[in-house]
Order: C-alpha cells, then sequence, then structure tokens
C-alpha cells in the first residue's frame, strides 16, 4: 500500500493568525511538521490557502499545494489538495499543520491499522497518565474516545468518556485507563471522497468534532495507541510550552 501525507495549513486561526509561520526553535512551526513526516510515508505535502505559507513551505524545500478559501474542514482541504497533486495512494494521512511533535513510530502505527482490511478511518489516541490530573481529563478541548474489543472507536466526546458509576472523581485516574484523541487521521482514498461529500450530523453538530460524522455513517475507525507525548500549537502560550519541550525531543 501506498502512504501519503497531507498537512493542512491555515492562516486565519482564531486564537493564533498565522500559527503555521510561527517560529518554533528557529523554524516556521509547518517546516517542523514537514520534517517529522518526510521519509516516514511514500510522500508528503502541506494543502495551504495562503501564499505566505505557500511560499515559506516552497523555501525550505517541502511541497505545496494551493487550495480553496471555502473549505469547512481540513478533511476537504486534504481531498482537494490530493486530487491536485497527481499521484495514486491508497491512503491519505492528515497531518494536523499544528503537531511538529508527531513521531515515525506514531505514523508507522497508524499505517499499521490499515493490516486489517475492514479498517475504513485510522486515528491514534495516548492514554492519560494519573500525573496529568483531573482538569487535563475533564478539559473539554482534549477530546476522549472510547474503543472497542477489536481497538475500533466507539465514540468520540469532549465530557469523560466512560462515566465511572460509585467512583470518587478524584480516583478515576487511578482506576481506569481513559484515552486521549491525538488529531490525526488516515483515510482510504475512496473513504476519503466520500466522507467529504457527507453532510454535517447532528452528534458532529452537538460536540463540534467532525469524527462523529464518520461514526454516525457506519465507517469503521481502527486506532491505534501511543505513549509518546505530543505539543500541538493553539495559542502562542501554546507556543511557548513547545519551545521548552523541543529542548528534550529528539
Amino acid at each position: 500500500m501506498k502512504f501519503i501525507a497531507i498537512i493542512p495549513a491555515r492562516y486565519a486561526s482564531t486564537r493564533f493568525p498565522g500559527k503555521p509561520l510561527a517560529l518554533l526553535g528557529g523554524k516556521p512551526v509547518i517546516q517542523r511538521v514537514y520534517e517529522q513526516v518526510a521519509g516516514v510515508l511514500d510522500d508528503a505535502v502541506v494543502a495551504t490557502d495562503d501564499e505566505r505559507i505557500y511560499e515559506a513551505v516552497r523555501a525550505f524545500g517541502g511541497k505545496v499545494e494551493m487550495t480553496s478559501t471555502e473549505h469547512r474542514s481540513g478533511t476537504d482541504r486534504c481531498w482537494e489538495a490530493y486530487c491536485k497533486q497527481g499521484g495514486t495512494f491508497d491512503v491519505v494521512v492528515n497531518v494536523q499543520g499544528d503537531e511538529p511533535f508527531i513521531r515515525p513510530e506514531q505514523l508507522l502505527a497508524v499505517k499499521r491499522c490499515f493490516d486489517d482490511p475492514s479498517t475504513d478511518i485510522a486515528t491514534l489516541v495516548k492514554p492519560f497518565a494519573a500525573t496529568d490530573g483531573l482538569d487535563a481529563l475533564e478539559n473539554p478541548n482534549s477530546p476522549k474516545v472510547v474503543l472497542d474489543a477489536r481497538s475500533r472507536a466507539l465514540y468520540f466526546s469532549r465530557s469523560v468518556i466512560p462515566y465511572l458509576r460509585g467512583v470518587p472523581r478524584e480516583e478515576w485516574l487511578s482506576r481506569r485507563v481513559f484515552y486521549k484523541h491525538i488529531g490525526l487521521y488516515a483515510f482510504r482514498t475512496d473513504v476519503l471522497r466520500a466522507v467529504t461529500a457527507l453532510p454535517q450530523s447532528t452528534l458532529e453538530k452537538a460536540e463540534s468534532l467532525e469524527q462523529l460524522r464518520w461514526l454516525e455513517n457506519g465507517y469503521r475507525i481502527g486506532v491505534a495507541v501511543s505513549d509518546c507525548e505530543t505539543v500541538g500549537i493553539d495559542t502562542p502560550e501554546d507556543l511557548a510550552k513547545a519551545e521548552r519541550f523541543l529542548k528534550n525531543f529528539c
């Protein structure tokens, strides 16, 4: 099977405008992401709607496609970029443009989900550690996932799932493994084409989580578990945290 990474990158982020071009350890964030992915999969390309990002990627020698400013999601942007890049691949891996610490072993773990021919989509989770604390577990900006016996996603939520009835909340992390979703998705190419044509679903609108649309429409999402810590960048404060994390990252 052939895999291509597509990295959607917008300039007009509400919480952090220009985030892909912010410097992290002397390099733009988007370059950090690209360098983590290039060479691990068969190909990699940035998908953007902004000339500044386009030129920055070209400047460091990366591959990039200009896409529409009208897309509702990074998934839609990935499909347009895939159609424009000209090659033929079995799986498209959507790597978020604000995840500069994604690791090769995490990408390889997601690839292995497709060893199961019934997998339509694959994604990545990390167990919450007891040391993360209850605030991290209850943070609605950190979606949680529950898995079935075959490591497929049953549901994603901004709430804590599952609810541990009869157990004091302060004991939850010591009594149960909870999974934090890492926003990396991989799609069989025909599945990516199909999901971009689906209307928003009721659960998606309720939780503002795009992946619920796919579950509601019957797609099977395989899940790889990773113990590697990542630091996503959503705000300028996250960038400062990422600078500290970079010092120990290899």
